[in-house]
């Protein structure tokens, strides 16, 4: 089966072994967008991310220091690099290597300005979150921008291992630019909910780390067989046979507090 997460906003760029390093299949159009973006002024980057004055600088110059040829200082694995709560579960800097190879064929990160990643394709450091309004030849919008190539790409790398099964762990925000007429494969997208006073209720935090954990389980294990989700235990979550369906497995586990 394949897996599928969201990138994060946040980065780790600490220096990471390139030995496995592979090229985003998107490299082309990611140069594009970054050229695009490269010409947009503080203010339009600051209301187009909805962000802080000083992040609208950051970003601004990251996308001016965006380069066709990087040096490999400037990249980083895309797995290892993000470092938002999805990676907290997923835990990609304790892969063994065998993993990390299994992870190239089966685990894929949904990304705004990359469309599809691998965990080991070198990537640029960026933020450009997929449902951005930013404006291109091809549209008003990045899933304009990126129309069914997503779903094209993920159909590819089903047939290369040889699966008609998608795992959905990323958000409504990053999957939502798959174009379901033109994807082959079937959807499973787990849920995730934490039981306070006897009512499960989806907590942001701990859904997104779970969803992390879930890709990380399904990358362990090798799982080829969707049955096989359902013994997913990460965290103290249960699935919940009684709440769930094919194409949407539950897990519930106790509410422990905020999330800090």
């Amino acid at each position: 089966m394949l897996v599928c997460i969201s990138p994060a906003k946040k980065l780790d760029w600490t220096e990471r072994d390139q030995s496995l390093a592979s090229t985003p299949f998107f490299e082309k159009e990611a140069q594009s967008l970054a050229k695009t973006a490269r010409g947009l002024t503080l203010g339009d980057l600051q209301k187009l991310m909805n962000i802080s004055p000083d992040l609208a600088r950051l970003n601004r110059d990251r996308f001016k220091a965006f380069r066709a040829d990087p040096e490999i200082t400037d990249v980083r694995p895309a797995a290892l690099a993000f470092a938002g709560d999805t990676y907290q579960g997923l835990e990609a800097t304790t892969f063994s290597e065998d993993d990390m190879r299994w992870a190239e064929g089966h685990l894929r990160i949904l990304s705004g300005l990359y469309g599809v990643l691998k965990p080991m394709d070198q990537i640029q450091a960026y933020r450009l979150e997929m449902g951005s309004r930013l404006k291109t030849r091809r549209g008003k919008s990045l899933y304009d921008f990126w129309g069914s190539e997503i779903s094209k790409s993920l159909n590819r790398d089903g047939s290369a291992v040889d699966t008609d099964v998608l795992v959905n762990c990323a958000s409504q925000e990053y999957f939502g630019a798959v174009d379901q007429q033109a994807l082959n494969l079937r959807v499973i997208t787990p849920v995730f909910k934490e039981v306070k006073d006897g009512t499960p209720k989806i907590v942001s935090f701990f859904a997104k780390k779970a969803r992390g954990a879930m890709a990380r389980y399904i990358v362990q294990n090798r799982l080829q067989n969707e049955a096989a989700l359902k013994d997913f235990d990460a965290g103290g979550y249960v699935y919940q046979p009684d709440v769930s369906t094919p194409d949407a497995p539950v897990f519930f586990r106790p509410y422990t507090g905020p999330a800090k």
